[in-house]
């Protein structure tokens, strides 16, 4: 199969790639030479490449920034998204987008499925649900995968975020009422391609088995054991740690529907953060 890929420099795209590329033939053009917001650069990219299936990396992704840079999210995660999906049904190529949890509320006492309804409470996660939206609009072949506190060896994320500050403090103050399930890039990387080697369409959640879910103290201090630190991670509220977005009190993800439909069986997330570290 051919895949044109999108966001290349991203730190899901650059594990993507290699497992990708284990079975497929990859086109993964840097990022100025394929910007999601151009869609006539799209149109030529497609044109020229003729893929098999389209996989969209490319994203907003810093969520307090989006509160004052909403014209940006949207136009990334909501715009950019609606020329793919575009281009995508011109060409009657399948589309396979990455999304996020954070399209709920947060005020579910349960795994969010993804029949369940969504209703953001920041900007990052309406530009997301943006995309999806044009997606269904769009296309009938496609794929959301939604996945949640995604984590890699690149870019900028929680567990490369606690590493730098345990070697800079004694004590870490962590967020302990938020509750939900990280991703390690390798498990997202996995369920990505065997969703796009099924050939079933729809919206798809993916993240490492958490058995209900945990917090971001708990992962902090998690991190912290297996990588030998002696650093001290204390618990505090979300009212002790204001950020400029809301973030949802609960977003676990229920996986049901991805293993009936692809086979796909989640890493336990100790097991996928120790293979990380």
């Amino acid at each position: 199969m051919k895949i044109l890929l999108t966001g290349s420099k991203g730190m899901l795209a650059q594990d993507l790639i290699p497992v990708l590329k284990e079975s497929h033939e990859v086109f993964a053009p840097p990022e100025e030479e394929l910007d999601i917001t151009k869609r006539d650069v799209l149109y030529n990219s497609l044109n020229t490449t003729l893929p098999d299936f389209v996989v969209n990396c490319a994203a907003y992704t810093n969520v307090d920034k989006a509160e004052e840079e909403r014209e940006k999210a949207f136009l990334v995660n909501g715009i950019g998204v609606q020329n793919l999906a575009l281009v995508c049904a011109d060409a009657g190529t399948p589309l396979c987008h990455i999304s996020t949890d954070y399209v709920f509320d947060g005020e579910n006492n349960k795994p969010y499925t993804p029949f369940d309804n969504t209703h953001p409470i920041n900007t990052y996660g309406e530009s997301k649900l943006a995309g999806e939206k044009y997606i269904q609009w769009i296309l009938k072949k496609f794929s959301i995968i939604r996945t949640s506190w995604l984590y890699g060896i690149r870019g900028s994320n929680f567990v490369l975020t606690i590493l730098r500050l345990a070697k800079e403090q004694s004590t870490i103050r962590v967020v302990n009422d938020q509750v939900g399930s990280p991703t390690s890039t390798v498990t997202l990387s996995s369920g990505i391609k065997k969703v796009i080697e099924s050939g079933a369409y729809g919206i798809y959640h993916i993240t490492d088995e958490t058995d209900g879910g945990i917090s971001w103290f708990d992962f902090a201090k998690e991190i912290i054991r297996i990588s030998g630190l002696k650093t001290e991670v204390i618990p505090i509220t979300t009212e002790e740690y204001p950020r400029p977005a809301k973030r949802p009190r609960y977003s676990v993800l229920d996986m049901e529907m991805t293993r009936l439909a692809i086979g796909f069986k989640p890493v336990d997330w100790k097991v996928a953060l120790t293979k990380l570290l």
